[in-house]
């Protein structure tokens, strides 16, 4: 059973901002409302939309923890409200003062034309159950958060939350008044972490199963669309049909950095999923790191020009990652500081003929290595026919080694099996925006990629 029309709410992937890979838990306001500032100036027109503020939102001690080294506090009592939800940290949020919420931020994003969004972890803090505070019911019954918690599920890098039982009558009535309270600040966008694979329990991966359905339908209960977002991965292959059922996007990898060897292996993870896109559901392979990261890792004393550091993937490699998120349809969240992006990054993330295969609206898939050579992985999108009544198609070219490959592709010899091979082709160039005839041969450096419109 679908619990609502995830088609609606994300057509196509979502596009936006996300804080975690620059500022960890630490981001506060004023930084969000600055990357939501150059988003609406500099990237809106691209299709990029959504401001996502990542874990520890509530947490008023964020920036402390770095100084021992400690990412997430043990026992701490970040802040709630009289129902045991969390809200923003005043300190670090000053719209939300005085019971507001997120609501002045979210309308203020609204008003740059942009969405806005959240990360949640998973069920209900731990600390609202060991003092028993309460949670808000349909009928007004007097129950409290031990009622619904559940102390045996738990996250194994997290120590905020328990698990919400769902044989408690009143488990869905708690999710029912978090997502009410969320609807109400004008959320777009959730992102809920430790459920997508519940890593803590590796004989039971997917345990908060039945959580996933009561969180769907909450969104539903709410009465407004939101994307919801499953986290961290790798997703169950196996449960491909549960995520499609309950979730617009799901986690296909754990966090993804910028080391090639995470990059290297994406490939055998977007083969394994490349069934399983559009129709509102998107396999996410994670955030994009580039330009500058990891400011929120570093001591808050340390000098600031000190914190953080440049991208490691070289451009070829972040042309690659941005090619095959695109190709394979892939959520597109950027990781970093977006008022410190330099000219070359920009360019990238606008590039109107990259961004064009993303909202295709057919399932893209891997190629036999015969066409490219077994050192070239080959991806292929059929676009359809166009304004020129001849049938055009997406075609990526990745060498994925460490050696430069010869790449010889001829569009008018090469008939991907499905009928769609144009009767007079031509190969576009969609990084370098250039028309380079029916065939091409040239040598692709390693860990880059070639991305053609024929």
């Amino acid at each position: 059973m679908k619990y609502y029309d995830k088609n609606e709410v994300a057509p196509v992937p979502p596009m936006g901002w996300n804080s975690y890979d620059y500022y960890n838990t630490m981001v506060n306001e004023e930084q969000v409302r600055a990357n939501a500032e150059y988003m609406a100036k500099n990237l809106k027109k691209y299709g990029w939309e959504y401001v996502v503020i990542d874990i520890q939102w509530s947490d008023p001690a964020a920036g402390s923890r770095n100084k021992n080294g400690i990412q997430y506090i043990p026992f701490s009592c970040f802040c709630v409200d009289e129902y045991s939800r969390q809200i923003p940290a005043p300190n670090r949020f000053p719209s939300s003062a005085g019971g507001k919420g997120f609501k002045p931020l979210a309308d203020y994003i609204h008003s740059l034309g942009l969405k806005f969004g959240i990360h949640i972890m998973r069920g209900i803090p731990r600390f609202a159950a060991h003092d028993h505070m309460a949670i808000k019911t349909h009928d007004g019954s007097a129950v409290t958060a031990d009622m619904v918690a559940n102390p045996y599920s738990l996250s194994r890098w997290n120590p905020d939350m328990y698990g919400v039982d769902a044989n408690s009558p009143y488990a869905q009535d708690y999710y029912d008044s978090v997502f009410e309270l969320y609807a109400q600040w004008g959320v777009d966008f959730v992102k809920v972490d430790d459920i997508c694979n519940t890593n803590m329990y590796p004989q039971n991966p997917y345990s908060a199963e039945k959580e996933v359905e009561m969180i769907a339908t909450a969104i539903q209960n709410s009465g407004r669309g939101m994307v919801l977002s499953l986290s961290p991965g790798p997703a169950l292959i196996e449960k491909a049909h549960h995520y499609e059922n309950y979730a617009n996007m799901w986690r296909i990898t754990d966090d993804f950095w910028d080391d090639w060897k995470f990059l290297k292996a994406m490939f055998e993870r977007c083969e394994v999923w490349q069934k399983h896109t559009g129709n509102g559901n998107w396999p996410d392979c994670d955030m994009l790191p580039m330009n500058r990261l990891g400011w929120g890792w570093a001591d808050p004393d340390a000098p600031e020009e000190s914190k953080g550091w440049s991208c490691k993937f070289t451009k070829e490699e972040t042309r690659t990652m941005i090619t095959l998120w695109c190709i394979f349809r892939a959520p597109l969240m950027i990781g970093t500081d977006l008022p410190q992006l330099d000219d070359f990054n920009l360019s990238l993330l606008t590039n109107e003929e990259i961004i064009a295969m993303n909202k295709c609206p057919n399932q893209a898939r891997q190629l036999s290595p015969s066409l490219a050579g077994e050192k070239i992985v080959a991806w292929y999108n059929y676009i359809g026919p166009g304004e020129d009544g001849q049938n055009h198609a997406y075609y990526a070219f990745f060498n994925i080694t460490d050696e430069d490959q010869t790449l010889t592709f001829n569009a008018k010899a090469e008939d991907p099996d499905d009928g769609s091979a144009p009767a007079k082709p031509l190969i576009r160039d969609l990084w370098e925006h250039k028309d380079l005839g029916d065939s091409v041969k040239l040598v692709l450096p390693p860990h880059s990629c070639k991305a053609f419109r024929v």
